[in-house]
């Protein structure tokens, strides 16, 4: 199996159907086997990336939290155990313990389920709020937890503001520069940093903006209509806010393996699955065997062994890390577009995954290309019409109509947002659509979304 050559038709292949705007790079044994980087810097397409380009991590963040908080118990200031009511007394979330809130078993909501309290303090107040206004906010929105302390996986980026502001507060550390002498310099990572460019500025040249697709066009996110909001979440931390290379991220890689920043028994607790009160692991993607430790999902599987991963997203961006401890071999993806086809992007990240495992990827494929070629479209007119929306549906067909012979859909997300789309035939009466992975089908005068719950026709 020539790795080099199949991970490098994968990125060709994708960047050429609009899939991937990023850098890629994949070793074994410290080895780099392949690396690359494909497509622009800004979204007017005048700077062409390069293999040493800064990405926003995202959610690939978390670790180097869980790195932080593990370096804070070394130092005695703190146990995993501990109640976080015993530092943070004034928010309403008694048992939940630093355990909990690492392996997101804890029950906090997640901000982002009252983003408007953020975006209200930054377009009324002027202001990005501060990491340390999480208790506020917790407190004045009196959110509900999702269950009691160690129920469910449920994942929750204020935790990780929680562990961020507990390093912070424990060690009388700036939470970004506890990361920078404590994890990054002793990792020799000279080109990662943690910061908050939408606030206060660009602190580096090579850095990828993150971009957006919009109106047919690509616009950074700060310019986009429907995701500017994302200025207002900037000045959090722990959750996201890490930006680093494909070389950088490698070296951390190694650090870890050696055992230069964390030990690798400290580590083999942060790869160990939590345990819910059931008794069950904590899955994080249970279909794919993934369940939650501290800050890394951890997997196995009879022919490589341990693997542990994570992945991170926000508009425009899209991350992916993930390390085979016994088999040393280590994955990185960065992007920073949201694709033009998702079929074609979740490909490329399939078949780098897969070639990572041994395996021959399938080939790259854009919705245009999987869709029938000459589909039989004498039932499309039944498919017409407005349809029923059910409660507590993430996403959900509004109406359906024939445009130019083809089939048209609105839809609404979970943020009551209408999406108009064209619907690709993939089967007998199944369909979808080039932005997202959805599956819609049509049968007995209803509509299903992924197989859900069937929505009659009005």
């Amino acid at each position: 199996m020539d790795k080099k050559m199949l991970i490098e038709n994968l990125a060709r292949a994708a960047y050429e159907r609009g899939s991937l705007n990023g850098a890629w790079l994949y070793a074994e044994g410290g080895e780099i086997v392949s690396k690359g980087a494909l497509g622009f810097l800004d979204p007017e397409n005048t700077q062409p990336l390069t293999e040493d380009t800064i990405f926003q991590l995202a959610s690939v963040t978390k670790q180097f939290t869980a790195a932080a908080v593990m370096l804070t118990v070394r130092q005695g200031l703190l146990g995993l155990d501990d109640e976080i009511t015993k530092y943070f007394p004034e928010i309403p979330y008694p048992g939940v313990t630093v355990r909990h809130l690492l392996s997101h078993t804890g029950g906090v909501p997640d901000y982002f389920d009252d983003a408007d309290w953020f975006i209200q303090r930054w377009k009324e107040e002027k202001r990005v709020p501060g990491n340390d206004e999480i208790l506020r906010f917790l407190r004045e929105t009196e959110a509900k937890p999702y269950g009691v302390p160690g129920e469910k996986f449920e994942y929750s980026n204020t935790g990780y503001n929680l562990l961020a502001l507990l390093v912070e507060r424990r060690t009388g550390v700036p939470f970004e520069d506890f990361l920078q002498k404590n994890i990054f310099e002793p990792a020799g990572m000279s080109n990662t940093r943690c910061c908050h460019i939408r606030r206060d500025g660009v602190p580096f040249e090579k850095y990828a903006r993150a971009s957006v697709l919009e109106d047919g066009k690509y616009v950074a996110d700060i310019d986009s209509e429907e995701d500017g909001d994302v200025v207002a979440f900037d000045g959090l931390n722990g959750d996201d806010y890490v930006y680093s290379t494909i070389f950088d991220m490698l070296k951390w890689d190694r650090a870890l393996r050696a055992g230069k920043v964390l030990t690798l028994e400290e580590q083999k607790l942060m790869y160990t699955p939590a345990t819910l009160n059931s008794g069950e692991p904590a899955f994080y993607d249970e279909e794919e065997g993934l369940a939650y430790g501290f800050g890394w999902a951890a997997g196995r599987s009879e022919k490589l062994g341990l693997t542990v991963c994570h992945s991170g997203g926000m508009p425009g961006v899209a991350t992916w890390f993930q390390r085979w401890i016994d088999a040393d071999r280590v994955l990185i993806i960065l992007d920073s577009r949201n694709p033009m086809d998702y079929r074609a992007f979740e490909g490329y990240w399939d078949g780098l995954q897969a070639v990572a495992a041994d395996k021959e990827p399938a080939p790259v494929r854009s919705i245009e290309e999987l869709a029938i070629q000459n589909p039989d479209k004498s039932q499309w007119e039944s498919f017409c019409g407005k349809y029923e929306h059910p409660e507590d549906a993430d996403f959900l067909i509004d109406e359906v109509w024939m445009q130019d012979g083809e089939l048209y859909a609105k839809a609404l997300d979970d943020d009551g947002d209408e999406l108009k789309f064209r619907l690709y035939p993939l089967g007998e009466n199944e369909f979808g659509r080039k932005l997202g992975m959805v599956k819609i089908a049509f049968g007995d005068g209803c509509v299903t979304v992924n197989g859900g719950q069937p929505c009659k026709k009005l």
